[in-house]
């Protein structure tokens, strides 16, 4: 196992993709960025090597089915297609792409099931223990660069509308409720566009290591990625700022559970 080796064949993979389009961009800049979280996390939690390794490989990997959906539907719509489930398929399936990346197959399944459910609404039915910390370990990563995605790219490119669109719109009911109790946000319940931003804060809702809740307060995400723009309607503006309060206290107290669970 060979990250350097894996991000060579990677980027010969993406030859065959428009590297100019703003969302295929997004997505090779994200992929690089979600290396670096994994990192960062297997570091922290003082992974062994070849766990860090691991972890670094499962976040090349785990958003290689999106180039396809984005060729095929220019959109990142769940609707449109399943990327990790055509990712698991375009890695492991009859063309078994995964040997290009990983010559040996002594990770695979971990690398399989980290990819397969890393967009998973909850994460559900893993009992071994190295297949779910590589799992969560992606999630992680994943949300933890998005976090930077939504600091620095336009709307346009991530959720497809203009800023001011989203900053006009309302929330509605449904989201703003699940919001404000702790859950995270259904896709088939986001309406509006400030729906689904709503629905990328809540992000923090689903971290499960304390390295990552770190990472978080020590880049202040939480504040800046609500305060990236204005709230028009006021009934918008102070559930905001009460979510953005809700979410500070959340990272806090979920960091002092994490240490007294060790």
């Amino acid at each position: 196992m060979d990250f350097d080796s894996a991000k060579r064949v990677f980027e010969e993979y993406l030859d065959g993709y428009d590297r100019e389009n703003d969302r295929v961009r997004l997505k090779i800049v994200h992929t690089y960025g979600v290396a670096a979280q994994s990192t960062a996390i297997a570091e922290r939690m003082r992974l062994s090597a070849e766990d860090r390794e691991l972890a670094q490989i499962i976040a090349l990997l785990h958003d290689i089915g999106r180039f396809e959906q984005l060729r095929q539907f220019d959109s990142f719509w769940p609707e449109t297609m399943d990327h990790a489930s055509y990712g698991v398929e375009l890695l492991f399936g009859t063309s078994r792409m995964i040997r290009k990346f990983v010559p040996e197959d002594k990770w695979d399944e971990v690398i399989r099931e980290a990819i397969a459910k890393h967009s998973d609404f909850a994460l559900e039915g893993i009992s071994d223990e190295r297949k779910l910390m590589h799992a969560r370990i992606i999630r992680d990563a994943d949300k933890l660069d998005n976090c930077r995605v939504k600091l620095e790219d336009d709307f346009e490119a991530f959720l497809g509308v203009p800023a001011e669109k989203v900053s006009s719109s309302v929330i509605t009911r449904k989201v703003r409720e699940d919001a404000l109790a702790g859950r995270s946000i259904l896709s088939s319940d986001r309406v509006t566009p400030m729906d689904y931003w709503v629905s990328y804060l809540v992000y923090f809702y689903d971290l499960n290591y304390r390295a990552s809740l770190d990472i978080v307060e020590e880049n202040d995400y939480v504040r800046r990625l609500i305060r990236r723009i204005p709230y028009l309607d006021p009934d918008t503006g102070r559930v905001m700022e009460e979510l953005e309060n809700r979410l500070i206290k959340y990272v806090s107290e979920a960091k002092k559970d994490c240490g007294r669970r060790g």
